[in-house]
């Protein structure tokens, strides 16, 4: 990294309003939720706890998801949702059934569900992403949930669904066709073409009983298992009529302890992005197809802190990957943010996992929540990351990585043309040198800078917690940028995250 303080290191960002790469998805910004660990109970729901509503949930956490804008939520999984029966998650908690969770080792009361889940959601005001459990189930079990969710009445599992207590369909229009089936730690792993079939099958049953539903098919789970390329290929060779979107994860990690390595990681990111897309558009090609197929980076973020955690077997519920996040996570996850809009042609669907107490932004205990260092990049971009992504070329120097040659600063330009606003998101990885940064702005006449929002710390382990949650958070940076004569000039701090906002 660049070790000159009194150098002035520069970055220019080139944008033309015509240029533009996609309208934002709103769903980009979406998140997960799994029974697994405490995201569940004692995250979004616990009884009893003073925070509590009248149905359990967390009032706390609520205010906190909607502070962020939290679009769509995945649900139910996730490992968990492989060898999951819906059927246990509906109607009088009584009468629900304790199973042993196989893929995380613990028990599952079933006392949070399906239905709870949709009346929290109508609650905290987002949308849900249902996955289906693909692994130790099938096409019918598919169907059958479907037409519980989505069919007014008049068949059995709709009139299940009024019997329980919810007269309107919940409508969920975006499914998950299984989790991670390419990877054999899954329950019921499948080979590529086994998969790619009951996929296929899947969505076309599932179509029939809705129409109006998008379907996600499992791409790999990560770039680096062996069967990448060829998964993706051989699954949307055998489903790619009733496949709207192909799935993506990635989680990156600095167990090495090598910070600019690790804030590297966005640039494998968009590599990862870049080659899924050529396998799309190599099968669409070979099918001759008008259709084009999108992307769910539906699994996305920083997790390593907490993979050494021991957990009792067939336990409720215990305390399970809760990465407790730095400030340096923080930069990453304002990277992978950016590269996730840089790329919003194809990726209309992305969510960081998870959402409360395991890998995630918030966290609870019995007396509060608080906010994670990830939670500002990710709310702040939730926010005011909309309108059309604008083609920005960032012209700044490089250094080389792991992952081939990474810049000291990642960026993009979002144009609001609704709201006449414009939005710079900016990460400085130089762990020592400040950038200047200027951009020409002579097409948006008129536009002044109203805020610039920056999140810096001089110790890139500095937490927050229960005791101390504002530890690691933005302040007000709006003195460093301006316009004059439709040139605009900022200052990035060194190993900062900024989040520039102009307005006319």
């Amino acid at each position: 990294m660049a070790k000159n303080s009194k150098k002035v290191n520069k970055v220019q960002l080139c944008i033309d309003r015509d240029f533009t790469i996609s309208k934002v998805d709103e769903r980009i910004y979406g998140s997960f939720i799994e029974h697994l660990g405490r995201a569940v109970y004692e995250g979004i729901y616990q009884p009893g706890n003073k925070f509590a509503d009248k149905n359990g949930y967390r009032k706390d956490v609520m205010k906190l998801i909607k502070e962020i804008g939290v679009p769509i939520v995945r649900y139910p999984g996730g490992n968990f949702v492989s060898a999951f029966n819906w059927e246990d998650s509906v109607g009088p908690k009584k009468d629900r059934p304790r199973r042993l969770e196989l893929a995380w080792g613990v028990v599952e009361t079933n006392q949070f569900g399906l239905d709870e889940f949709m009346d929290w959601c109508k609650k905290v005001g987002t949308k849900p992403m249902y996955a289906i459990n693909l692994g130790t189930r099938g096409i019918d079990d598919a169907r059958n949930v479907v037409e519980y969710c989505n069919i007014k009445s008049g068949t059995k599992y709709s009139d299940m669904r009024i019997k329980n207590g919810a007269k309107d369909p919940y409508n969920i229009k975006l499914w998950c066709l299984g989790n991670e089936m390419d990877g054999p730690w899954q329950m019921g792993h499948l080979t590529a073409e086994e998969y790619g079939l009951k996929a296929g099958r899947a969505g076309h049953i599932m179509k029939l009983v809705d129409p109006t539903i998008e379907t996600v098919a499992c791409g790999s789970s990560s770039l680096y298992m062996d069967t990448f390329g060829n998964w993706e290929r051989i699954v949307l060779e055998n489903s790619y009529d009733t496949t709207d979107y192909l799935s993506l994860h990635t989680y990156y990690g600095n167990a090495e302890d090598d910070t600019p390595n690790f804030l590297a990681s966005s640039v494998a990111m968009d590599q990862f992005i870049g080659q899924v897309i050529s396998i799309c558009d190599y099968v669409k090609a070979v099918k001759r197809s008008k259709k084009t197929i999108n992307l769910s980076f539906d699994e996305w973020n920083v997790w390593y802190h907490s993979n050494d955690q021991k957990v009792e077997k067939w336990s409720e519920h215990p305390h399970q990957l809760e990465d407790i996040y730095n400030f340096e996570d923080a930069l990453l996850v304002g990277s992978m943010l950016i590269t996730l809009l840089r790329h919003a042609d194809r990726v209309k669907i992305a969510c960081l996992a998870q959402l409360v107490n395991v890998i995630a932004p918030i966290m609870t205990s019995d007396t509060g929540a608080w906010r994670q260092t990830i939670f500002y990049p990710y709310m702040q971009a939730s926010v005011y990351g909309r309108g059309e992504v604008l083609n920005t070329v960032v012209k700044v120097p490089t250094y080389e990585s792991k992952h081939g040659d990474a810049p000291y600063v990642d960026s993009v330009v979002l144009c609001d043309e609704e709201n006449e606003t414009l939005t710079i998101f900016a990460v400085n990885k130089d762990l020592e040198g400040d950038y200047e940064l200027t951009c020409d702005l002579r097409q948006f006449a008129g536009y002044k800078v109203v805020e610039h929002s920056m999140l810096t710390h001089k110790d890139l382990k500095a937490v927050n917690t229960e005791k101390k949650p504002d530890n690691v958070k933005p302040v007000d940076f709006t003195k460093a940028s301006k316009v004059e004569k439709g040139i605009l000039t900022s200052t990035l701090p060194a190993k900062s995250w900024n989040v520039i906002r102009l307005a006319k």
